[in-house]
């Protein structure tokens, strides 16, 4: 996390822990606003975005008669909770290089359907479709299903292009111009370094915002939480450099893992999916064996893509021993 953050936990006094925390989080959502160019209304946070999407399924969808819509794989907190909430997923499976067929997505969606899902950059393959091709497809629905939300979940935006200024020619947000019938979420688990806090955040329309507050339980985001958003927000310094970091440290993996004869798919987040070549046994053997060395690396399995792993980009000392790991392996099995 950024030292700024570090310094602002510490300033927090252990006698204010006694109070309940600000239960509309008036001054991250006001940081916020500023930061993103949006009025504090249209903006909304929760105990992770897992939260504001439980709760996004949860106001606007009707057990046994509304539908949501989302690609196959996808992050799979969305049919999950969905399916939690007694509605029906409608998936269509992803292309064969893991890019989206927008097209078939839409055709899923009739005037039952009220939310449809797309993540980009995307989970697990870390594609990212063209700015454009997602804001025709809200475009679509809004003339087409006007009670129907488009949720973009951007969590590792961030990341996208090979510099700061990319960011922009990915994202909705970023942008400057959202949709009225878009739905944006985002967190501070990735590029913030708080996945312990349980942060995440969004843009909803003003209206759909206002029911979101009044439906919510209170106090999801504790204190700690806030302050951390806070300071967070203010270190651009940190931010920058941890994107850096992320960037070059995926080129390098990228490169690393394709010498090894890895096919490596070409990736705008903070992770890369990878495959291992022939003869070098199986994802689930490569994700033991790598346990076994000290090194945790996502099996796909879950994903129904049982021969392809997952591997976040770390340090350079991580990702050093990940890809020394690899190669020792990878020798150990062709003998």
């Amino acid at each position: 996390p950024s030292p700024k953050v570090q310094e602002a936990l510490g300033n927090v006094a252990i006698s204010d822990l006694r109070l309940y925390p600000d239960p509309d989080c008036t001054q991250l959502r006001e940081v916020m606003a500023a930061t993103c160019g949006l009025k504090p209304s249209q903006v909304f946070v929760g105990n992770g975005s897992d939260e504001i999407i439980d709760m996004l399924i949860r106001m606007l969808l009707v057990p046994g008669k509304h539908s949501v819509v989302c690609f196959e794989p996808c992050f799979s907190i969305y049919p999950i909770q969905a399916q939690v909430c007694g509605v029906e997923v409608r998936r269509h499976p992803l292309n064969a290089d893991f890019s989206f067929d927008l097209d078939a997505l839409f055709a899923l969606v009739d005037d039952d359907t009220r939310l449809v899902f797309v993540t980009t950059p995307d989970n697990p393959s870390g594609y990212c479709p063209p700015l454009a091709d997602v804001r025709r497809l809200a475009q679509r629905l809004g003339e087409r299903f006007p009670h129907c939300l488009l949720v973009v979940d951007e969590a590792y935006m961030d990341f996208a292009g090979d510099s700061p200024e990319d960011e922009a020619r990915f994202s909705l947000l970023a942008s400057g111009d959202i949709p009225d019938n878009v739905a944006i979420m985002r967190t501070f688990s990735k590029s913030y370094g708080l996945a312990g806090l349980r942060l995440g955040y969004g843009i909803l329309p003003a209206e759909l915002a206002q029911y979101y507050w009044r439906a919510r339980l209170p106090f999801s985001v504790n204190i700690l939480a806030e302050e951390a958003g806070i300071a967070v927000l203010q270190d651009s310094t940190f931010r920058a450099a941890t994107l850096e970091c992320v960037r070059a440290g995926r080129r390098r993996l990228t490169e690393g893992l394709r010498a090894l004869g890895c096919t490596v798919w070409p990736s705008a987040a903070n992770f890369i999916m990878m495959r291992l070549p022939e003869g070098c046994g199986t994802a689930a053997a490569c994700f033991e064996a790598l346990l076994q060395r000290g090194i945790i690396i996502r099996p796909l399995k879950s994903y129904s893509l049982p021969e392809h792993l997952r591997v976040s980009v770390g340090s350079d000392e991580e990702n050093t021993a990940f890809l020394e790991a690899m190669k020792q392996w990878m020798q150990e099995v062709r003998g």
